[in-house]
């Protein structure tokens, strides 16, 4: 693994990685009006033709710096703790490699005080910074068309936030905590 080097791991090897740890990454782009949608998702094999998805991270990016929006990121609740930086860092290396996105964005979706607060936290943690909140008033309208709603847009760097979460899944405490909890 390349936790001290100073290179970036490719998407590839990140996949190959994941193989290793018994996990499926499959990654799913389609092109429409020169848009990426994609979904990329983690999975384990529990029988020979069948899959159990753990979690999932479904964006869309047009060709701009600032031009990856982050929609949706699933991860079931008993999933190891390996499967959440997995997917950041995976869905980080895809918008890297195949796009000329620098940053993200998001929407930090505000439905009830207490669940906007802890998905905030959780993605200034991951490296996101606030950039405004998105209301009800008429500037915000074409904000809340794209996202679906009211809420915090944050903006984080594409390779920090990278960075961050590789390190989480590479690292072996990671592993240790992720054998422990499947013992």
């Amino acid at each position: 693994m390349l936790i001290e080097s100073k290179e970036k791991p490719s998407l590839d090897q990140i996949e190959r990685e994941a193989f290793e740890r018994n996990l499926i990454l499959r990654i799913k782009v389609g092109r429409p009006l020169n848009l990426w949608a994609l979904r990329l998702v983690v999975a384990e094999q529990i029988e020979p033709d069948k899959v159990k998805i753990l979690g999932e991270m479904k964006a869309w990016a047009y060709p701009e710096k600032r031009g990856f929006q982050l929609d949706t990121m699933k991860v079931l609740p008993k999933a190891s703790l390996k499967v959440g930086p997995l997917i950041w860092a995976a869905t980080m290396a895809w918008a890297r490699e195949s796009t000329p996105c620098t940053e993200a964005r998001l929407l930090a979706i505000k439905d009830d005080p207490y669940k906007h607060a802890k998905l905030t936290r959780y993605f200034r943690w991951q490296g996101f910074k606030t950039i405004k909140d998105v209301g009800a008033g008429p500037s915000d309208l074409p904000l809340r068309l794209i996202w679906g709603g009211a809420g915090t847009l944050m903006i984080g760097n594409c390779d920090v936030v990278f960075k961050k979460n590789y390190l989480r899944w590479a690292s072996r405490e990671t592993q240790e905590i992720n054998q422990q909890s499947s013992a």
